[in-house]
């Protein structure tokens, strides 16, 4: 009886110094969060790589799916234990496309003025998408024209809705300040 007390004196010490965990939960790991920086993107160290690659500007799922597969690329690896050389190879690959990419996941097909193929990303690709809603714009085509006034250009309703896109705009009747009775 004596040790049994002994023992649990002990135990309470013991108790009172470490933290008490929940019995049935495994331990919490630690997360080192970091930031890893890929053609001028900052992408977090926890994503999987599938995941942090479509932060990039232009990379879909599709597209970063395909870079792991070509690459041999782990996708459930996180971002933050990727080597230099297996960025440097993703962008590489995303500098250019090899052919063995099926033409269908580009996000520029059939371009306009050279009629090919191929796949933008990072400032190029907003560069472009600006020079086609000029053009559009220039000469006058429906899209263009809804472009300008800043409505919808795929077919929305604008009964309701087209009126908040960007920034919100209170829309409200003010009432006249009443003037003063005149005196006679």
């Amino acid at each position: 009886m004596a040790e049994k007390i002994e023992k649990q004196g002990k135990k309470e010490k013991f108790d009172k110094t470490e933290k008490e965990k929940p019995k049935g939960r495994p331990e919490e790991k630690k997360a080192y969060y970091s930031i890893v920086r890929v053609m001028q993107t900052d992408i977090p160290g926890n994503k999987n790589t599938l995941t942090g690659l479509t932060y990039l500007k232009g990379v879909s799922w599709s597209i970063s799916n395909v870079v792991c597969k070509l690459l041999k690329l782990d996708p459930k690896k996180k971002v933050s234990d990727l080597t230099p050389q297996e960025i440097e190879s993703i962008i590489n690959f995303l500098g250019n496309i090899p052919p063995e990419v099926p033409k269908f996941l580009f996000n520029r097909r059939k371009d306009f003025e050279t009629g090919e193929s191929y796949h933008l990303t990072g400032t190029t690709l907003d560069m472009k998408k600006e020079f086609d809603i000029r053009r559009l714009k220039k000469i006058r085509s429906y899209r263009g024209l809804r472009h300008a006034t800043g409505q919808p250009t795929r077919g929305q309703r604008t009964k309701s809705h087209f009126r908040t896109k960007g920034k919100k705009r209170a829309v409200g009747v003010q009432k006249k300040k009443p003037e003063p009775a005149k005196k006679k």
